[in-house]
């Protein structure tokens, strides 16, 4: 991890049962819950030798709040095909506010959703 600029990142959540649900619906994945009293995490799953950074759900109803403005966080769609995970969105109750866009030859495609929490989060995939 030390040659990616980002080393963590972390997605605010009003709700964690319901953001843990969307996430694992989406990504069709499972996540690790963690209660350090009123900070309540969800890491998604991580390689400590893969390429990305790793990340969690958070919530702390002083010091996270749900946005879809700032920073933009690009979620790797695992199937190889971003359109898969972006069908999925709007049934786990989430929104698209952007379908696959092609990029480049070089950078793959993206899309833009919105998920449970309110958060504008982008899903990537070379195909």
């Amino acid at each position: 991890m030390k040659n990616n600029m980002v080393g963590w990142f972390e997605i605010p959540v009003s709700n964690m049962e319901r953001a843990i649900a969307f996430y694992e619906e989406v990504f069709d994945l499972n996540m690790q819950r963690q209660n350090f009293g009123p900070l309540d995490m969800a890491w998604f799953p991580f390689k400590e030798d893969g390429l990305g950074s790793p990340g969690s759900l958070v919530c702390h109803k002083d010091f996270y709040k749900p946005s879809t403005d700032g920073v933009l966080i690009y979620l790797t769609a695992h199937s190889g095909d971003l359109e898969n995970e972006l069908s999925k969105v709007e049934g786990a109750g989430g929104k698209i506010l952007q379908h696959k866009t092609h990029i480049s030859e070089e950078y793959g495609f993206m899309a833009l959703i919105t998920d449970t929490e309110g958060n504008r989060v982008a899903l990537h995939s070379r195909q």
